[in-house]
């Protein structure tokens, strides 16, 4: 089998080129950016994700390489971030479209690019294939879209079913037999659109599903109700399965995802934005409780308030579109700030009044808002006794926590 180049070493792209090297598949990583090839290079992982080590290493033992320039291969797999556009709701395709030039510039003929970025329905077709021709040579395109979550990943990988979209069956079933060489659920093989479709359609839902329980827990909070009760007696039912309420959406997926098809449907897609709305709503509803329970106690001084979580989800380094980098933002707009923020995930300094060390922060504030479920607080809520506790995912039990 040929070396297989991989396209962009992010938070898919590494664990991907990794899994593909441990596997027996020769690897090489590519990636533009040269202070992260320097670090991998030197054995140096650039984020953490549990069982990245241990796969990292494997890896290295297996021979992967990590360089900044592409090479000539018959197989690249393009794993780089396809942000949208705030304004126009669509998909921002610059780096897809970067990196498929460079691709194309050094594939043989009938080489096969593999695009794993999510990406909108369409966007193959509208961006990537009219860079294929008149180029003189023949290439294979096809979409293979991720399906891991931060915090799993290395088991996801393994383990979730994946979807292969191609032009032709010949083409998508040598992929699939690639990803079959550590990829133990079902591999579906079917055309580029429907893949495209499949993995967007997949995140809507997720994202649907939240403000349904984010717009329940406004209902709740209007009507003086226990929205987490209501929702645990409602997923007795066999067929309800309500997602928990919480203080936004964030990650590169469910909070971007949605947003390529209202962007490519207007007019259409009208769960979907009203979705968005409600759960991009969330940040400044958590702000509302927090200068409610501030004025209940007395408390003027916004300093004496602690942000408890910087990433997007719990035991994560991911701050990706956080609901806490949301209110932080907020608040700016609103020449509001001076609160405290710590997360132990987070190592380096990126927004102001950030700690490093618990008890350092819980000693200098008074209300403490519980933004992310790390273990490390789950573990440790002995240590919120006699402060304001707003628990935003509820996880507190201690008396008198609010809630959202």
């Amino acid at each position: 089998m040929s070396t297989v180049n991989v396209v962009g070493l992010g938070y898919i792209g590494l664990p991907t080129a990794l899994m593909f090297a441990t596997h027996g598949v020769s690897v090489v990583g590519t990636d533009y950016n040269r202070d992260l090839v320097d670090k991998l290079s030197a054995g140096e992982l650039t984020f953490e994700e549990k069982g990245l080590d241990e796969l990292f290493r494997a890896a290295l033992d297996a021979g992967i390489e990590f360089r900044c320039d592409y090479i000539e291969t018959d197989t690249y797999i393009v794993a780089v971030p396809t942000p949208y556009d705030k304004d126009s709701k669509r998909i921002d395709p610059t780096y897809v479209i970067s990196a498929v030039k460079s691709v194309l510039e050094v594939c043989p003929d009938g080489a096969t690019v593999v695009l794993e970025s999510t990406v909108s329905p369409g966007t193959m077709d509208r961006y990537v294939r009219p860079l294929c021709e008149g180029i003189g040579k023949t290439v294979h395109l096809v979409h293979a879209p991720e399906r891991i979550i931060p915090g799993n990943m290395v088991y996801e990988l393994e383990h979730n079913a994946r979807t292969i979209g191609a032009d032709c069956p010949e083409i998508g079933e040598a992929v699939k037999a690639l990803y079959a060489s550590f990829c133990q659920g079902e591999i579906v093989v079917t055309d580029i659109r429907t893949a495209e479709m499949t993995k967007v359609v997949e995140n809507t839902f997720r994202d649907i599903n939240i403000a349904f329980a984010n717009e329940l827990t406004k209902i709740c909070r209007q009507a003086d109700m226990n929205v987490y009760e209501i929702i645990r007696i409602a997923n007795k039912h066999p067929r309800v399965n309500i997602l928990s309420p919480g203080p936004g959406v964030g990650g590169h997926c469910i909070s971007v995802d949605p947003w390529f098809l209202v962007g490519d449907y207007p007019g259409l897609a009208n769960l979907i934005w009203q979705a968005r709305k409600i759960n991009d709503s969330m940040p400044e509803f958590v702000l509302g409780r927090i200068h409610d329970i501030m004025r209940e106690h007395g408390i003027r001084d916004v300093s004496r308030v602690g942000l408890y979580g910087l990433t997007y989800k719990e035991n994560v380094d991911d701050v990706r579109e956080s609901p806490t980098l949301q209110m932080l933002e907020c608040m700016e707009r609103h020449l509001a700030g001076g609160v405290k923020v710590y997360d132990p995930w987070v190592c380096r300094d990126i927004v102001e009044n950030q700690y490093h060390d618990l008890d350092k922060f819980l000693a200098d504030v008074d209300i403490v808002v519980l933004l992310v479920g790390h273990s490390e607080i789950r573990e440790n809520m002995d240590k919120l006794s006699g402060k304001i506790v707003l628990d935003t995912r509820n996880v507190c039990d201690l008396p008198g926590t609010y809630r959202l």
